[in-house]
């Protein structure tokens, strides 16, 4: 059934970890090619709630009790190695895998498999193209970084035909993949705390392009110099997308429209094919379209039927979100937590909305803010006013190196509009008596700071109802 040799449907799988967007996926596809399924995480959410409802067996907290019947194990990098469930599925000497590797291994069970890569536009690109191959015959199955509407969620159930997932390089996970089509948008300093430079980061890049066989594909967007240069590394047939030169997937013409939504001709190997118009706002989503674009047309989706897609997509959860709109006053989240990042959502921002931008900023990780806080220091020049709030420390400890009142010191020494407030409801009440009719509120990082522009939203609203008695 599946290439690393699950032998039959009745065999038990245990994830450890699986809360996680990537493992809770996984855990669905397996559950609905009819495995046993259970997995354990530390805290109750939305997510595990909805496993338990797919009759996925949710354990939260971790005991070595919870892997009782299991088979096979499936670990996510999140957990610890002293794991108490990750310690006694080695004692038992079960079947071990980590998630990576697995998902890896779950490819090659699909006759065409797509894998997105890159540092940024990962999710928007996945969901860009599952915006068009959603309805196919081919019934794909996909795997998402976040949550699209028109798949009710982040995983699209489906048969063995086709697959879809994003394909991240943190700990070099993507060495571990092998599919027929890898998608490579840019590459740029991340994940520090794991990679030594940049060119550590492009060697393993390179070591995941050497994976792709002589048959598969590789698309390689070419305005990126170090992206450019994979193409010299694989025996895979490459293509490419630019928006500055020749390429196989171009865009020419570049427009904006009033709300910041680029329109653009599309070029194939020198010949026109079709105007485009996004629905979504900044330059980087021309990149994502003509990525999107490119891939399934080298899976043999016309352009037509590609086009159809990428013109009805309105975006996925926490990418240049919006979350509401009161007192004129727009609320929009975004995912942005590398400077790259932050500068093209603020630029997008700053080419669709006339009046001031406000942003809220949630450090990722105490290394990412650490070593690249230069880069952060400098992304924030298109903003009117900026909040930083704690460093969300996700997988790491706070050695106390590095806080975010000292990104507040880098940013104010370029440009005097920084300030460090901590309580989310403190930021609120302090944005409640800032911002105007007209203005915007833009929060943006990875981790829970979407609770402020929500907390604003109804605030305001209720300020506005008061007003209006």
């Amino acid at each position: 059934m599946l290439a690393f040799d699950l032998k039959n449907n009745h065999r038990h799988v245990h994830f450890i970890g699986i809360g996680g967007v990537s493992m809770s996926g996984l855990a669905e596809i397996l559950n609905s090619h009819g495995f046993t399924v259970s997995g354990s995480d530390m805290n109750e959410s939305k997510i595990t709630r909805h496993l338990r409802d797919q009759g996925i067996k949710i354990y939260i907290g971790h005991s070595k009790d919870h892997i009782q019947g299991a088979d096979i194990v499936i670990y996510t990098d999140a957990i610890s190695l002293d794991n108490e469930e990750l310690q006694a599925a080695m004692k038992q000497k079960l079947d071990l895998i980590d998630r990576a590797r697995f998902l890896g291994q779950l490819m090659l069970d699909y006759k065409q498999s797509i894998a997105v890569s890159g540092t940024h536009g990962k999710t928007s690109t996945t969901s860009m193209i599952t915006s068009i191959i959603k309805d196919l015959e081919e019934n794909p199955t996909i795997l998402l970084g976040g949550n699209l509407d028109e798949i009710h969620g982040n995983v699209r159930l489906g048969g063995h035909q086709l697959f879809l997932t994003e394909a991240c390089e943190y700990k070099a996970n993507i060495t571990k993949y092998y599919p027929t089509t890898a998608i490579i948008l840019n590459m740029d300093e991340d994940h520090l705390d794991y990679f030594d430079n940049m060119d550590h980061i492009y060697r393993t890049f390179a070591q995941y392009v050497e994976n792709i066989s002589e048959t598969g594909q590789v698309l390689l967007n070419i305005d990126d110099p170090q992206v450019k240069k994979l193409a010299q590394e694989t025996r895979a047939q490459v293509r490419t997308f630019s928006l500055k030169e020749e390429a196989d997937y171009q865009a020419r013409n570049l427009r904006f429209d009033s709300f910041g939504h680029p329109n653009f001709d599309l070029y194939y190997q020198g010949e026109k094919i079709h105007r485009i118009q996004l629905q979504v706002m900044g330059q980087h989503n021309v990149y994502n379209s003509l990525a999107a674009i490119g891939a399934v047309h080298m899976n043999g989706i016309s352009f037509d039927q590609a086009i159809r897609g990428i013109e009805t997509y309105k975006g996925v959860h926490r990418r240049l979100e919006t979350k509401g709109k009161v007192n004129n006053i727009l609320v929009i989240d975004d995912y942005a937590h590398h400077p790259t990042e932050i500068k093209s959502t603020l630029h997008a921002l700053r080419a669709a909305h006339p009046g001031k931008i406000f942003c809220v900023f949630q450090p990722h990780t105490f290394t990412r803010t650490k070593l690249l806080l230069d880069g952060f220091a400098s992304s924030f020049h298109e903003a009117d006013a900026v909040v930083i709030t704690d460093i969300y420390a996700a997988r790491e400890k706070d050695y106390g190196d590095i806080h975010s009142k000292t990104l507040v010191d880098a940013i104010n020494k370029k440009e005097e509009i920084a300030q460090y407030i901590s309580s989310f409801d403190d930021i609120v009440a302090y944005y409640l008596d800032q911002l105007k009719p007209g203005d915007s509120l833009v929060t943006m990082g990875a981790g829970d700071v979407y609770l402020v522009g929500e907390k604003f939203l109804e605030a305001e609203k209720k300020l506005h109802l008061e007003a209006t008695d």
